[in-house]
């Protein structure tokens, strides 16, 4: 069956192109405009995966996600604003498995899309992990299958891309990974992104684990070179 995604913004342009961009990549969409109608609907016919604007006049995303959750664990992708920060956290914290910031590149989003349904799918079963379940290193513990990230046993929330990356530095401490093995790890192949993004989710990566150790050093930067994780 095909797969059908919600598309929910108030924004036209975006519900356009993206329509047409997804339905290009054989998704069924159904597209909303208004949080509260979209909501309505999702009791009568769920879609297989949300991606919701937060910013929404009537029902924001947050609200609409807050609603979800009492009754539903569909996969959620939010869209934000470059400075919805504090949005994305709280975000994460209510349920939402990942972001994407606007402006965005649309092959991005499908990938952040494809991803989700895929880690979505190992959860509940429909679908075989192709990764170890649970990766340990030192105070690290990363859980695949649940997506669930912890350090010294306090639970650490995660985007998609947040995990994929620290997974592919846990995953052979010591060892140098370069920017381009990290963009490899964290995005497909026919996704490009620069840099700064990479140095930008890594920053935020050790900033989210610092809020529950403050002392947290083990991503370590090689200037002109990579990162790499230390485990002692």
């Amino acid at each position: 069956m095909t797969t059908r995604i919600a598309l929910v913004d108030d924004d036209l342009n975006i519900l356009t192109t993206v329509s047409i961009l997804l339905e290009s990549e054989g998704f069924s969409v159904s597209k909303y405009s208004d949080g509260e109608q979209a909501l309505n609907d999702f009791a009568d016919s769920p879609p297989d995966l949300a991606v919701l604007d937060i910013k929404m006049p009537r029902m924001d995303g947050m609200e609409l996600l807050n609603r979800l959750r009492r009754t539903s664990n569909l996969p959620v992708i939010f869209l934000t604003s470059k400075d919805d920060e504090i949005d994305e956290f709280l975000g994460l914290k209510m349920g939402a498995d990942d972001y994407v910031k606007k402006p965005f590149s649309q092959r991005l989003l499908v990938e952040r899309i494809r991803t989700v349904l895929r880690r979505h799918r190992v959860k509940s079963g429909d679908e075989e992990g192709g990764e170890e379940e649970v990766l340990e290193r030192g105070k690290l513990r990363l859980d695949s299958v649940r997506h669930a990230c912890f350090w010294d046993d306090q639970e650490v929330t995660l985007t998609v891309t947040e995990f994929m990356l620290l997974h592919a530095l846990a995953y052979r401490p010591g060892h140098v990974k370069s920017r381009d093995q990290l963009m490899d790890a964290a995005y497909d192949d026919n996704i490009y992104v620069d840099d700064r993004t990479i140095d930008s989710h890594i920053k935020r990566l050790r900033k989210k684990i610092k809020s529950v150790d403050p002392e947290f050093s083990a991503i370590e930067t090689l200037y002109g070179v990579g990162y790499r994780f230390k485990d002692k």
